[in-house]
């Protein structure tokens, strides 16, 4: 009779037990996790997802105070936020809507679950893929887009907005807002200068932030101080850092300086002291800085690798390489010389890089992929932008906060950037350790995105259907 007893009062005790674990709809075990802000790297953790939040980080030993539907084992796995692209375009016309849509899978397939579109000529389309994400009816990355660009009249851009007087500019700006896009893209192909800095100042009286292109008719003093958030592209900033930036803009403005003779000023007035001004300046006004490095190098070393044959082209969609066609014939075009040149001028403004980070400038990692850049691929392209950003000399914890912690902190979203309570459950999980070595994020074992798990076969299925979609295309 003692021994029944026992056995019940066990019984009892163990269903008691279960009885009050917590929910979680996801358990990572034993998992080691980076702390991006620092480099610390936590081994025997586990984590707990509830909906598309992590709820709980603890030791592992502590994970039986959870029962999860799904439970993953993280061992000998390294855990960190999931990758940003915060630089990337749809575009191409409505035509190519649906091959600009087979992004989205390859974004996660390479880890990478939040994106900035910066405007392109498709952008109702964007809004909805956007909005449809955002509400689960749709799988993919988190989307921040800027909508339509603001630009000038007769611009070289299509799908812009183009604004030549103040009436225009509020109006331009009551649209975007409508729209509710997440931020405002502006660039300089024809937008006059004082249209452009009370644009910039307008946008921010507004709430909103706005990142651009820089005229080199103005000086980089002058849209910082009107309210530029962020810089796009880093020859903005090779430019800003002459010796004199102003007298340099004058004479652009004044047409004595133009074409070809404006790299060759700047590489003879390059003046690293002037430059540290500017950029402690650009870190005072809190204005961040996408480089955008991936691009520059396909075009760069464009005669060591042409990419006709690779590989990556399976997931692209013939419409889409055939927008890659006017970049391509530029630099075919170019001579021994011109080669020689645009090689120096790309590594000349790409050295610039640590010279930011030294001055505290918030920097970005963003790619430009998508349509139109040739070769510059959404989804690996992060990867090697992450990696060129070590080359010219950030260390790999810096190139990771650069995608995981300042990019949220730009559009002032604080749910991001840890694996930590509270956060969302963005979780990219790694093979091998990417603050050793940079190439290591693409050793990817698996993805929780919003919440909800993708393992390795998951993750290999979404390129499998790009593909498949892909060779439908023409």
């Amino acid at each position: 009779m003692k021994k029944i007893l026992f056995s019940s009062l066990v019984l009892l005790c163990g269903i008691s037990a279960f009885s009050q674990q917590k929910k979680a709809d996801l358990l990572i075990r034993s998992v080691r996790i980076i702390d991006v802000k620092t480099g610390k790297i936590t081994a025997n953790q586990a984590i707990a997802v509830r909906n598309d939040s992590i709820i709980a980080v603890m030791n592992n030993k502590q994970a039986t105070q959870y029962q999860a539907a799904q439970t993953v084992d993280g061992q000998g796995k390294y855990a960190m936020p999931g990758l940003w692209d915060m630089h990337m375009h749809f575009g191409g016309g409505d035509t190519l809507a649906e091959e600009n849509k087979n992004f989205l899978p390859l974004y996660l397939a390479h880890g990478i679950t939040t994106i900035r579109d910066c405007a392109a000529d498709i952008s109702m389309d964007v809004l909805k893929w956007r909005d449809a994400i955002n509400n689960g009816q749709l799988q993919g990355p988190t989307i921040f887009t800027s909508g339509p660009k603001l630009e000038g009249y007769k611009s070289v851009w299509l799908g812009d907005l183009e604004i030549g007087t103040s009436a225009e500019l509020q109006q331009a700006l009551d649209s975007l807002q409508k729209l509710k896009v997440d931020f405002v893209k502006i660039t300089e192909n024809t937008i006059k200068p004082d249209i452009y800095l009370e644009a910039l100042k307008e946008a921010r009286k507004r709430g909103m932030f706005i990142s651009g292109h820089v005229p080199y008719v103005l000086t980089m003093q002058q849209v910082t101080d009107a309210g530029l958030s962020s810089v796009e592209h880093l020859t903005y900033a090779w430019k800003a850092g002459v010796k004199d930036d102003a007298a340099f803009a004058r004479a652009i403005a004044n047409g004595e300086i133009k074409g070809k003779d404006i790299n060759k000023y700047i590489l003879n007035n390059f003046d690293t002291a002037a430059a540290m001004n500017t950029y402690r300046h650009m870190a005072e006004k809190g204005t961040f800085i996408t480089p955008t490095l991936t691009l520059g190098n396909v075009m760069a070393y464009f005669d060591q690798d042409n990419y006709a044959h690779d590989p990556y082209l399976q997931y692209i969609g013939k419409g889409l390489q055939r927008t890659y066609e006017m970049r391509v014939k530029r630099v075919i075009a170019d001579d021994s010389a011109a080669i020689a040149w645009r090689k120096m001028i790309y590594e000349k403004s790409s050295s610039i890089l640590p010279l930011l980070q030294k001055a505290g400038v918030t920097i970005m990692a963003g790619t430009d992929a998508g349509y139109l850049n040739s070769f510059d691929y959404p989804g690996i392209g992060l990867h090697q932008e992450l990696a060129l950003m070590v080359k010219f000399g950030l260390t790999p914890l810096e190139a990771l906060q650069a995608s995981v912690i300042n990019s949220p902190a730009y559009l002032h979203k604080t749910n991001y950037g840890a694996i930590a309570p509270g956060k969302k459950a963005d979780i990219l999980l790694l093979d091998a350790n990417p603050v050793a070595d940079i190439h290591n994020t693409q050793k990817i074992y698996a993805l929780v995105v919003k919440g909800k798990l993708l393992n390795r076969a998951a993750l290999d299925g979404l390129l499998q259907d790009v593909k498949a979609k892909t060779a439908l295309t023409k």
